[in-house]
């Protein structure tokens, strides 16, 4: 599962990071065109996948996660193929558009991971395959970068095609999914979503897991620009900038698996609620601080924080979701990340637009308020059947 994910990451964002240079060759001449094209055709998939993804859980509950992460993967090529063939912009939007509908891998890679996994190991296969799903991503664009200045932007798509091919392949020979639930059906029809949300904690994690997605994505719109503030020459933006955001996507995947070991020793509740009072202090010291090495200790620190808290929510939800509803679960868990993601940049931009450390203090305002929410509000002990001893908290 790790494997396909890893590789099915990485064919999407070996050409989606191009997509302005596309539309350019595509006839779009004019700057504010090329980026309104390339804002809305990005966000047409996850916006989409985002009102799908409990009703692909749904599905998936009832026919098994495999065949539907099967499903997703070959309408990829299909769509990954055509969009090498496209001539007019909205054909390029209309396609994505499309892709949003067969997503949602993500959610139910973590479902098919946390229910292949013994009871002890699924903080571990949870952190696991989302490392996948943060280094495939890191990883994509400096390929599709190479790829698209040897053999040109289209066929750079062919070949993302030929990544998704593979993930099928690798998932179809390699994975099995786990014994079906007797009576799944019938305990199926007694579970609609609004119980889902009604279980233990989980309408708070979904809050945390929207929280920590809306402060991680919020410095993509801000960041080069808040170099250029604190006196950065243009030519050393570029570069700070790229190893800032690469240093918060490694320390988030080490983070990732980080939650597993601390999971047992502490509850849930005191890892996300340390974790994420750690990622403010640190918020407001990368707000503060002008050097390199400063900037890039703060972000770490926030990448790993964020990311340890991530997994940790996932994995707590993943303790009170019934596996008869285990891939619906997830499906919504999906939806508040994928709703974070929609949301940061454009709340980032607004906010920017009149003072680019606002970002900053927003930002430490919400995970503040996020750890007052989580200790006052989150029940402990909730993984002490699957996880083993945990420390007592006061």
């Amino acid at each position: 599962m790790t494997t396909a994910v890893f590789v099915s990451f990485t064919g999407f964002t070996l050409v989606m990071p191009f997509l302005p240079l596309y539309f350019q060759q595509l006839g779009v001449t004019d700057v504010g065109d090329i980026a309104l094209w390339s804002g809305v055709t990005l966000g047409a998939t996850p916006a989409i996948t985002a009102l799908c993804a409990p009703l692909w859980g749904r599905v998936g509950d009832r026919f098994g996660n495999k065949l539907l992460v099967q499903r997703s993967l070959i309408s990829f090529v299909i769509v990954m193929v055509a969009m090498a063939c496209v001539t007019r912009p909205w054909h390029l939007f209309a396609l994505r558009a499309v892709q949003g509908l067969f997503a949602g891998i993500g959610p139910l890679a973590l479902s098919m991971a946390a229910l292949s996994a013994p009871r002890e190991k699924v903080a571990l296969a949870i952190g696991t395959v989302q490392t996948a799903q943060q280094m495939g991503p890191a990883l994509g664009p400096i390929i599709g970068g190479v790829l698209a200045s040897l053999v040109g932007l289209r066929n750079a798509f062919l070949v993302a095609a030929v990544f998704y091919a593979a993930a099928s392949v690798v998932l179809t020979v390699l994975y099995r999914d786990p014994p079906r639930v007797e009576r799944a059906v019938e305990d199926r029809q007694r579970t609609p979503f609004t119980t889902i949300l009604n279980f233990e904690n989980f309408l708070l994690l979904m809050l945390v897991i929207f929280g920590l997605q809306l402060v991680d994505r919020s410095f993509g719109p801000v960041l080069p620009l808040y170099l250029g503030e604190l006196g950065y020459p243009p030519e050393d933006v570029l570069l700070v900038s790229g190893v800032l955001f690469s240093v918060l996507a490694f320390a988030g995947a080490f983070g990732n698996q980080l939650a597993a070991g601390l999971l047992t020793r502490f509850t849930p509740r005191t890892i996300i609620a340390a974790t994420v009072l750690v990622s403010a202090a640190s918020l407001a010291v990368f707000a503060v601080v002008t050097s390199a090495w400063l900037l890039t200790a703060a972000m770490a620190v926030i990448g790993l924080c964020i990311g340890t808290a991530m997994t940790t929510a996932f994995t707590a939800a993943s303790a009170v979701i019934p596996r008869h509803v285990h891939a619906t679960g997830f499906g919504l868990l999906t939806t508040a990340s994928l709703a974070g993601l929609a949301v940061s940049p454009v709340l980032s931009g607004l906010v920017a637009a009149r003072s680019i450390s606002a970002v900053f203090v927003g930002g430490i305002a919400a995970l503040v308020g996020l750890t007052i929410v989580v200790r006052r509000l989150m029940v402990a002990g909730s993984l002490s059947v699957e996880h083993g001893p945990v420390v007592e908290e006061s």
